[in-house]
Order: structure tokens, then C-alpha cells, then sequence
């Protein structure tokens, strides 16, 4: 957790520092025609509670390209309090769902980064802290640019997070 405050206090002073300064042409060319969003989670839902468990906080950046599909990235400290990232390439979002307007699912897949030892075996094919993650989400957009979204995390935890517009 410790080492998630000097991360979110640098992601933080860059957003605000971006509007001071114009960006680098590689970062405006990483952001440019895509919808980038902050993510926020300070709630996990645990199906069956443990003692072993602790509060999960979650920081990312994710962008959603003209094409629907999503890449990101998020480090957070997981059910047992170790740091871990998860960076994904590969992802999808299919809006209006079932009619619903602001109503959207959402998938991503990549690899995940921090399950060690001896908490190993509480995600699948995990090898030295590394394995291989897919999450499914619901996600409703409640004013622009601004969401809730519950993220399913197999059989074992729901995750709340917001998303907030990246400006």
C-alpha cells in the first residue's frame, strides 16, 4: 500500500502539470482520437471472507479506441496486501446493452503481476506472481465521461470501481 501513495501522487501532479505544459508528441500521440479514463476502486466484494484479507485500493489509465477495443493498465494492492499490476492489450467494449443506453459490458484480458508466495494459488496459472488474467465487467455511464463499473473476479470477488475522464 505504501508504494501505491508515491504512484498515485505521480500520476496525479502529471495530470494536473499536462494542462501547464504541452505534451510530449509521443503522448499526445498515445491518447489521440481514443477515450482515456482514470480508474478508482477502494471496495472489493470477497464472495467468501478470510481473515487473510485486506482492503484492495486500485489506480489506473485505460484507453478505449474509435474501434471499441480497450487497452490499460492498473496497480493495486491485492486481497492479501501485496502490489500488483495488471497490464492489459487486449480488451473489448460493446455499449447499450440489452437497450439500456449508458449500459455497457466490457472485457479485458492481459497479465497480472504480484500473487506471490504463499498466496500463489489464489489465482490460475500463476507462475513466480505471474499469470494470465481475463475480466469481465458491467459498466454504466452516469454523465459524460464519468462510470461506475463492477468488474467479476472469477469466483472469488466483485470490484466497484469509477472511471473518470483523463483530460
Amino acid at each position: 500500500m505504501n508504494k501505491l501513495i508515491p504512484i498515485a501522487f505521480g500520476l496525479i501532479v502529471a495530470q494536473l502539470g499536462g494542462t501547464a505544459m504541452a505534451a510530449p508528441d509521443f503522448l499526445s500521440d498515445l491518447t489521440r482520437d481514443k477515450v482515456v479514463s482514470w480508474q478508482f476502486s477502494s471496495y472489493t466484494h470477497h464472495f467468501s471472507p478470510s481473515d487473510d484479507h485486506k482492503q484492495v485500493l486500485m489506480l489506473g489509465l485505460e484507453r478505449e479506441h474509435p474501434n471499441a477495443k480497450v487497452d490499460g493498465i492498473t496497480l493495486f494492492t491485492n486481497s492479501f496486501g501485496q502490489p500488483t499490476v495488471y497490464v492489459y492489450p487486449w480488451g473489448g467494449v460493446y455499449h447499450d446493452i440489452g437497450g439500456i443506453k449508458r449500459l455497457s459490458f466490457k472485457w479485458t484480458a492481459g497479465l497480472l503481476y504480484g500473487y506471490r508466495d504463499p498466496y500463489e494459488d489464489k489465482v490460475p496459472l500463476n507462475y513466480k506472481g505471474l499469470s494470465p488474467a481475463l475480466i469481465p465487467a458491467l459498466v454504466y455511464e452516469f454523465k459524460p465521461g464519468w462510470s461506475a463499473q463492477v468488474n467479476i473476479l472469477g469466483t472469488a470477488a466483485l470490484m466497484f470501481q469509477l472511471n473518470a475522464p483523463f483530460n
